[in-house]
């Protein structure tokens, strides 16, 4: 009696497996309306960017050419992701991906050009370190200026697509990796943590030790006095 009960539940565990399985296939197949959209494009490029919002650090963007009908599961809007998923996935889309480009432009460009520029120029920059010429670019909410290859902006698009959902990821995960990095050259910040976002812990250090040559500067304003910058 023991035994069957155990080869049920095991039984049980395998069919709840198989269906989790199923609605993620499903889920990620829903992912692919806009790349089904234009599949007579030959390289479709999802564009995201990670950083837009931080007091430190840079902005990253992600430009990703997957292959036709790559359904790589668990891509998502990288902030719905957990950092080991995150991780994982950035090794996954890594290798399965035609072409990754990434551009970063750091906090001093920033605050040369406000980071809606910045931001801009890093996606132009991903774009430029791609190994093929996208015919298409579907880009999350923005239209790129100086970029010459057609356009979608998409209103949360690394939540409704999933080249652009790839795109937030490697975005995501190069930024946090510079960030860590950052950590260790100004460990009294806390980098590593809160990845450069005005959190209590980064205000309070900023209120401490003042600004290091990775803030941006221009973000302070409300926090530091014009002198302490």
């Amino acid at each position: 009696m023991e035994k069957e009960q155990k080869i049920t539940k095991a039984e049980l565990a395998r069919i709840k497996r198989e269906e989790k399985l199923a609605a993620e296939r499903e889920r990620i197949e829903a992912l692919c309306e806009f790349e089904k959209e234009y599949d007579y494009c030959r390289y479709i490029c999802g564009i995201d960017e990670a950083g837009r919002g931080p007091l430190a650090g840079p902005v990253v963007a992600g430009a990703v050419v997957l292959p036709k009908g790559c359904r790589i599961l668990y891509i998502n809007d990288s902030k719905k992701l957990s950092e080991k998923k995150r991780e994982e996935l950035f090794d996954v889309i890594s290798r399965e991906a035609v072409s990754v480009g990434i551009g970063i432009v750091s906090a001093q460009r920033i605050d040369e050009i406000n980071i809606l520029q910045a931001t801009y120029e890093a996606m132009r920059q991903a774009i430029q370190k791609l190994s093929v010429q996208p015919d298409i670019l579907l880009n999350d909410a923005v239209t790129i200026p100086g970029v010459e290859i057609a356009q979608v902006p998409i209103i949360k698009g690394d939540a409704k697509s999933l080249t652009i959902g790839a795109a937030s990821i490697m975005a995501k995960v190069t930024r946090d990796r510079m960030m860590a990095e950052y950590d260790k050259e100004y460990p009294q910040y806390g980098f590593a943590k809160h990845k450069g976002y005005g959190t209590k812990q980064h205000t309070q250090a900023l209120l401490e030790y003042g600004a290091c040559p990775i803030h941006r500067k221009t973000f302070l304003k409300n926090i530091l006095n014009t002198e302490r910058v």
